[in-house]
Order: C-alpha cells, then structure tokens, then sequence
C-alpha cells in the first residue's frame, strides 16, 4: 500500500479532468485516476472512489452523496425536526458503514460535531437515541480521534442509563470499542472514568442477553491493547490488573460462559478475553480454581466431538480456546493442571481435525509448546499423544504461513532440547528438511528454526557476527 496522500479533491479534479478533457465515461475516468494515483505510491484507501455530481447551473461544486447527507442530517439537526433527524440518521449511519473512504470523507467535512448534536438532540427519545449512538458507532470505526471529551461523557453516560436497558447499553458499546481501538488516549481516559465497572455491571447484569456479553467482553478486551503505534507505552497491563483485581473480572467472564455453551460467537470472546487478562501467574491460577480450564476442556472437547455445528463459529472456538489454554499455560503449576485435565490429546486432535485452518495450527502448536517448555514429563505426554506429528504435519499443509512455522519450531525445540531420546523420532517424521524449508522460506523463522535443527542433533552452519577483534579502525 502507497504511503502518499492525497486530498480527496484532488482526486475529484483528476477525474473530472479526465471526463472533460479526454472524454472518457465516468467509470473509465475513476478507473484511469485509480490507477495514475495509485502508480504514484498514494494510498487511497481514504479516498472515494466515485464521480462527484456535475457543477450546478450557477457553477457551484457539488458534493459527494455522502456529504449531501450530511448536509440534510445538519439541517435536520438545526431544526430540532426529530422525525428528519432520525431518517437521515439512518441514512448516514448505512453511509458511513458502507465504505471507509466514505466515513473519512464525512468525518473531515464536520461529521462529529453533527452527529454529536443529534445524539443530544435525540435524548428523551429511545429509539431515535439508539439511531444517533448506531450512526455514532459506525462514524468512529477506523477513526477513534474523532472522539472528544464531551463524547466520551456521552457514551458513559449511555453505558450508566443501560443498566435497565440491554438496547441502549449495546450501543454503547458499540460506541465504546470502536473508540478505543488503536487509541490509547481514549482508553485510559475511558478507565479513568471509571468504565470498568460499567462492563462487568453489564455482563452481571444482562447474562442471559448474547449480544451484551459479547459486546462487554469485546470492550474489555480492547481496554487491553496495545495498538496504538503513536503511544511508546500504554497501560494495558495496569488496566488488565484492574479488571482483574478490583472488579472480580475472570469470575464474571467464566460465570457467564456457563449460560453460553451453544453460542459459538460468545464463547469466543469471552475466552479471547480471558487470554487477554492472563497477564500474571496468579491470575492464571485463579482461571484454574474458579472452573476456567475445566470449562475450556469441554468446550474443546465438544468442539471435536460435534464438528457439523455451525462450521465458522466452532472454529473461531476452538482456536480462542486453544489462545486461552496457552496464556494460562504460562504458569508451570497450570501446566500441570492443563495435562492432568486431558488437553494435551485434545490439542493435537484439534490440530489434526482442522488442520486446513492456519490459525488452528499455529494456536495449537503454540499451546504444546507452553506446555512443553520447562517441563520434559509434559514433552513425554506430547510426544506419545501425536503432538510432535502433528506440528510437522501442520507445517507441511501450511509452507507459506510464517506463524504456523515458528510455533512449530519451538515446539519441536521444546521438545528435545531436555529431553534427547525424542530427536529419533523426531527426524525419523521428516522434521529436518521441513524446519529447513521454514528457516529459507521464512526470515523470522530463522533463530527458532536453527535452534531446532541444533537441538535435534543436526549441522547448521552457525554465522559469526563478530569475533571480538579490532582492527581496522581509523586512529
């Protein structure tokens, strides 16, 4: 993708350059600009790629039909004519949800401060109130800054007054995580705000509602990212520690997994959520008392046992599940927990099961290798489970997926770098031509994949960087 930038006017001109001056038909023209732009190195995933209507008769630029709509919205707005605002607010809010290109282009052109006012405007009034937060939620999506303080009120407001109301506290979460996503300011203005106990609240207190809890748990996933590439540190530690410790968050996740063991789409996320706040060796500890891993066993187990069951959601399952079981496995006494629960089969038979799925493979082998790692009675129980066969196996069916092939390799690695005896075997599948394929295919499978091969017994030609000699030097 083209790191240049350009106006969406510019483009505008380019086509409509080309339609006057070189009579090409609209689409041609669109195409043809597209193209020239994009030759360039400009990147227009921000641009709307559209003929913008002919000038009026009295020469006036007319706008994009997303900005025309933005226009009557404003107008509405201005009015206090409640019934136009929430038409042209469902209007703008398909718009915006439409297309990036189009959201930005709204939101450069005074979008916030619009929509902002109608969200106000629409107070008092439930359903025109859920079509303002709806259109606010989809305006902010890949374009956090938008948000201002007043904003931020706003959405806790709404988070405060759906305590009664499932609806309304849905579109604040909405509003909510598309906010925080790759905005670290916002987050840690969201938790000085005092959010988090709002979203344990909302799950405590809408439990049997599927899309609250999903919605809530998403929310407090994203309190722990650390996506913001403008922000050198963020607090996503401090706020997982947070949901953990001042508001009982893992018992509120795995309680309400337990009303939701048909519902693949809340089942993971709560798990992803459940990895996220695996941050420390306690917390992992308390995932395992308070029935976590025992409810993650048979999720997994039922997830093999039923495959025919909705196909795309029990593979988003399995593979949060798998997420979760390798951020517990990060505790060595969980470790121990997780193999005498019976997960080790249960992984390999995932892998084995859904071995066309990448992601799959790459949070199965990651899984084993945790448990491996620091543990050669857990390497013994791999080994006589298939897990090593697996790995090699998920590695031959994915060559191309770098993340696939380092977890494998550190599994293997794991595997034989305390324990020996399994080199044999090991090789005997074929491991040393494919961690040799992943080391030239892949770069950052280099290091894992050397030390896999150099654990197994087998020669690599070690690169000496420095020798530790001067010379040569300018005196």
């Amino acid at each position: 993708m083209g790191s240049k930038q350009i106006a969406q006017e510019t483009f505008d001109d380019a086509v409509q350059e080309n339609i006057t001056e070189f009579e090409m038909d609209p689409e041609e023209a669109v195409r043809e600009a597209v193209q020239q732009f994009e030759s360039q190195g400009v990147d227009l995933s921000n641009i709307v790629k559209a003929v913008r209507q002919p000038a009026s008769e009295n020469g006036q630029r007319q706008k994009h039909q997303i900005l025309l709509t933005l226009d009557s919205l404003g107008r509405a707005v201005a009015d206090s004519d409640l019934a136009a605002v929430a038409e042209q607010l469902e209007v703008f809010g398909e718009q915006c949800r439409e297309q990036l290109a189009f959201r930005y282009l709204a939101g450069q052109n005074g979008a916030y401060s619009v929509v902002f006012s109608a969200c106000q405007l629409a107070s008092g009034d439930r359903d025109t109130t859920l079509r303002a937060f709806s259109t606010l939620s989809a305006l902010l999506d890949g374009q956090p800054d938008l948000l201002d303080e007043a904003g931020q009120d706003l959405v806790l407001q709404s988070l405060r007054q759906g305590r009664e109301d499932a609806e309304l506290m849905l579109a604040g979460l909405r509003c909510l995580r598309q906010a925080c996503l790759k905005h670290e300011q916002n987050r840690q203005d969201f938790v000085k705000g005092g959010v988090l106990p709002l979203l344990t609240g909302a799950i405590l207190q809408h439990g049997h509602h599927a899309e609250v809890v999903r919605a809530a748990s998403a929310a407090l996933r994203v309190l722990t990212f650390d996506d913001d590439i403008r922000v050198p540190f963020g607090h996503a530690h401090d706020h997982a520690k947070m949901i953990v410790l001042e508001n009982d968050g893992l018992r509120v996740l795995i309680e309400a997994a337990k009303a939701f063991t048909d519902s693949p789409g809340v089942l993971s996320e709560l798990c992803a959520t459940l990895s996220r706040l695996s941050v420390r060796n306690e917390f992992c500890q308390e995932i395992v008392d308070l029935g976590g891993l025992n409810l993650m066993v048979s999720l997994l187990a039922d997830c093999i046992d039923h495959p025919v069951r909705n196909p795309s959601g029990l593979q988003d399952v399995v593979r949060q599940v798998l997420s979760a079981i390798r951020a517990v496995a990060g505790n060595d006494d969980v470790k121990d927990a997780i193999i005498s629960a019976g997960a080790t089969d249960l992984i390999v038979l995932a892998i084995s099961h859904h071995l066309g799925n990448p992601q799959i493979c790459e949070q199965g082998c990651a899984a084993l290798c945790m448990l491996a790692l620091r543990k050669p009675e857990n390497c013994h129980i791999i080994m006589e489970g298939g897990g090593a066969l697996a790995a090699l196996q998920a590695m031959k069916a994915h060559p191309r997926e770098v993340a696939v092939q380092k977890q494998a390799c550190m599994l293997i690695r794991n595997l034989v770098s305390r324990s020996r005896d399994f080199s044999q075997p090991i090789l005997e599948m074929g491991a040393e031509n494919l961690i040799t394929e992943a080391r030239a295919a892949h770069k950052d499978c280099d290091d894992v994949a050397k030390a896999a091969l150099r654990d197994l017994g087998c020669k690599v030609e070690l690169r000496e960087l420095w020798t530790g000699q001067k010379g040569g030097l300018a005196q």
